[in-house]
């Protein structure tokens, strides 16, 4: 729950720059008043029926439906968050998940560990466990995928959590225009969703959704294979959603990405399929592994790559 310095830091914030002022109001609707942390109206993941959650990052829910090849049944859900930061935050909050192990490449796990509080039995850092690609500045799915087979081969009692990069920006195989912020730039450089919504990108709306398909094109061979070496319900879903320009509300502004506290449809409904019910396997908890460490730097460069840093 947010405190009432919070809530009022968010109230200038958005005063002081007219340009996020409706993205405030936006919030403040959405968030209760900043009461709530994260959509309250969202399923609890944890709660769930599986023994491998596999999360797209950023999937939206039309372009799941329109693009997928993977078997068994797609159904609907509502994210608890329509960012990283919020579905780890609804989910995983305070929880005792020893009967758990998440595979991510994402560094928001890692970020906001200390906040989130979660203890699994272990987390695989994909980004920083030799997974970062430095030619393409993310985790490719394919790495993703090998990481979570590996995870599965050596922890057969536990649940797994895999956590694919994309669809996320940036975007594979897209040249610089398409993906203006790189490793270690400064935190003056733009990501493509906010010069979008300064009008500056050099690109149309439909040449970066094209790119965002395309990336989902490319994690989609690595889930299907990664499949076949898992045992057990199988569940493929996404954190959140994805924005093209389209309007929020109430206040109806045009928004692009995926910013913390906009609940709207395009952002909180993601898709939930179940592919694959085989013989479930025996979950048991055990202590934790320890978390390794990372340095501050190498987090915030990456977080800023992914275009989470401003």
């Amino acid at each position: 729950m947010y405190s009432p310095a919070q809530l009022w830091r968010g109230l200038k914030r958005g005063v002081s720059n007219p340009r996020f002022f409706a993205r405030e109001a936006n919030r403040l609707y959405h968030r209760r008043l900043y009461l709530d942390d994260f959509n309250a109206d969202g399923v609890d993941v944890v709660a769930e029926d599986w023994d491998n959650l596999l999360i797209l990052d950023a999937c939206r829910y039309d372009l799941f439906e329109r693009r997928h090849d993977l078997p068994g049944r797609l159904e609907q859900r509502r994210s608890r968050g329509s960012h990283t930061i919020e579905f780890l935050a609804g989910n995983f909050t305070d929880r005792d998940l020893l009967d758990t192990v998440y595979v991510s490449a994402s560094p928001q796990l890692y970020r906001w560990q200390d906040r989130i509080g979660a203890t699994f039995h272990d987390v695989v850092h994909v980004w920083r466990e030799d997974g970062w690609n430095e030619q393409y500045h993310t985790v490719l799915p394919e790495t993703t995928m090998e990481y979570a087979l590996e995870a599965a081969e050596r922890y057969p009692d536990k649940r797994l959590v895999v956590h694919f990069l994309q669809p996320h920006y940036p975007f594979i195989d897209a040249g610089r225009t398409l993906n203006p912020r790189r490793f270690g730039d400064t935190d003056e450089a733009p990501d493509i969703w906010g010069l979008l919504s300064r009008g500056e990108a050099g690109v149309s709306r439909d040449a970066v959704r094209d790119a965002y398909r395309a990336n989902f094109d490319r994690a989609l061979p690595a889930v299907r294979d990664l499949l076949t070496g898992l045992d057990g319900r199988t569940v493929v879903s996404a954190d959140h959603g994805n924005l093209f320009g389209e309007r929020a509300s109430p206040v109806p502004v045009r928004e692009w990405g995926h910013p913390p506290g906009v609940h709207v449809p395009e952002l909180v409904e993601v898709p939930w399929q179940v592919v694959k019910e085989g013989p479930r396997r025996e979950i048991s908890a055990d202590p934790p592994e320890r978390m390794p460490e990372v340095d501050e730097e190498t987090v915030e460069d990456t977080l800023r790559t992914l275009g989470y840093v401003p």
